[in-house]
């Protein structure tokens, strides 16, 4: 929506009216002077000659490193929740739920639309992970974890599989099934051992150490 759409709506003006009301009266978004047909989100603030029509909203987004053990909710009702160890006093989400013995990359927001940016599996978003697994991996193994494997009544999408090890592999995935990777692996024979998330899109764990967090550059917020 742009100003003159918000005009028109909120004021019941014509196009011609909203286009005088702006030469006419001081509208300020986030603190500057509106131009006409200037975008409006949701999230910007809005001064009407001197009114607080609306207030910005500022938001914050994090790299987080989840400690293997740590349940991957903010019920403070359930035994090790995120929400017991987070070190933020604003609310903030995950973004990319983990399970309690895996670790590694969330991102931490309290913007809903990068939230559903990256959750939504029509997006196609990137995550990486590094897993190891309990038995030496096979040509044909790995083949499958490219190719798709049948889980949960679907077929996985195909995946970029690379070898670190005897034993273990780096997986880049573009969906988000719950325990996707441990079930992928158990339908093939293997039990994962360990299991860290390494990047999400743009946004890498980097050096962090478990439990650290650092705050995304303007890079990072896509």
């Amino acid at each position: 929506m742009n100003i003159n759409e918000f005009l028109i709506k909120r004021f019941r003006l014509s196009q011609e009216e909203s286009i005088a009301f702006l030469q006419e009266h001081e509208v300020l978004i986030n603190g500057h002077k509106a131009s006409q047909r200037e975008a409006l989100t949701k999230e910007d603030g809005l001064m009407i000659d001197g009114e607080q029509i609306r207030e910005e909203q500022t938001f914050s987004y994090y790299a987080y490193y989840k400690p293997r053990g740590i349940e991957c909710t903010l019920n403070p009702e359930i035994e090790n929740n995120l929400f017991a160890i987070l070190p933020f006093k604003e609310k903030v989400y995950p973004i990319g739920r983990l399970d309690k013995e895996s670790e590694g990359l969330l991102i931490l927001t309290n913007d809903g639309r990068l939230y559903k940016d990256i959750a939504l599996a029509n997006n196609f978003k990137e995550k990486e992970y590094e897993v190891t697994v309990d038995a030496l991996l096979t040509e044909q193994a790995l083949k499958q974890l490219e190719e798709g494997v049948f889980i949960k009544g679907r077929m996985t999408r195909p995946a970029t599989v690379q070898t670190t090890g005897p034993q273990s592999f780096r997986i880049v995935l573009t969906q988000g099934i719950n325990r996707q990777i441990r079930r992928m692996c158990y339908k093939l024979g293997y039990e994962v051992t360990a299991l860290k998330r390494i990047r999400i899109a743009g946004v890498k764990l980097e050096d962090l150490n478990s439990g650290a967090y650092r705050r995304l550059t303007k890079e990072e917020i896509f």
